[in-house]
């Protein structure tokens, strides 16, 4: 049977805490940090997880110092680290914020959420291949709006609607299976599997950028799923560099 993963819904479920590898609360400037969103609901074993893989250290004294270069400007005695970023944020000069990054891990999400997430053109991607990894008993993502169904019409969460995309999606694995012991190889199977698939992606951006997919992806027009994800990593980035995301966080959060 397919393991499958619950979509992110209305409340996040699991820890919200930016976590060390060895599940500690630390401090979110120190190493590499694991934000978790969402529960499986098949034995715990599978989470949707978002992992800072790098950032700029510094990374606001560098966007400064490089907002001076052009200014030609040295920092009077009473400044604070961030109060040029807030101005240049106010005045429209986000070159500058191009200078730092992050690098984020992203796994348990869908392939509709991937697919959405490489639109974005200023970014580098690296994304797990349906074309050399199998697809065997591949997870899955429900959307929520399956369980609203159910919830409307007064049934229980796992039946219904649930149970019917359930056996969908058994039958698409039935279906890829068919085509792999046919003789294809993955690259020809795959086109029979869903945009509901689990992935793995890595996304690297500036924070310009970030920023923008943050003003594009926490709306609330956007879709829930992937407005949940980015939500989480703007909480990591605006606890990292407060003064370079704090804006947003206040907008979105």
């Amino acid at each position: 049977m397919s393991n499958e993963l619950k979509a992110i819904g209305k409340k996040i479920h699991g820890s919200n805490k930016i976590k060390s590898d060895n599940g500690k609360d630390t401090s979110a400037r120190n190493g590499r940090r694991n934000a978790c969103i969402a529960d499986s609901t098949i034995n715990g074993d599978i989470m949707a997880e978002i992992t800072l893989l790098s950032i700029t250290s510094n990374a606001e004294e560098l966007i400064e110092d490089a907002a001076r270069t052009c200014y030609q400007s040295e920092p009077g005695k009473n400044i604070k680290v961030g109060d040029l970023i807030k101005k240049l944020i106010k005045t429209g000069h986000y070159s500058v914020l191009e200078h730092a990054s992050a690098v984020f891990r992203l796994s348990g999400c869908s392939r509709a959420l991937t697919h959405q997430l490489v639109r974005h053109r200023c970014c580098s991607f690296s994304q797990e291949s349906q074309r050399y990894v199998k697809a065997d008993q591949f997870d899955y993502v429900i959307p929520p709006e399956i369980y609203e169904l159910n919830k409307k019409n007064n049934l229980q969460s796992e039946t219904g609607f649930v149970s019917i995309y359930k056996d969908q999606m058994k039958q698409i694995q039935g279906m890829y299976d068919f085509w792999k012991k046919s003789g294809l190889k993955n690259e020809d199977a795959r086109f029979v599997l869903p945009n509901a698939c689990c992935s793995e992606i890595v996304i690297g951006a500036n924070f310009r950028e970030w920023r923008h997919i943050f003003e594009t992806r926490c709306d609330k027009h956007a879709q829930l799923e992937i407005r949940f994800f980015m939500k989480e990593i703007l909480k990591i980035l605006s606890d990292l560099s407060p003064n370079v995301f704090d804006d947003l966080k206040a907008k979105f959060l």
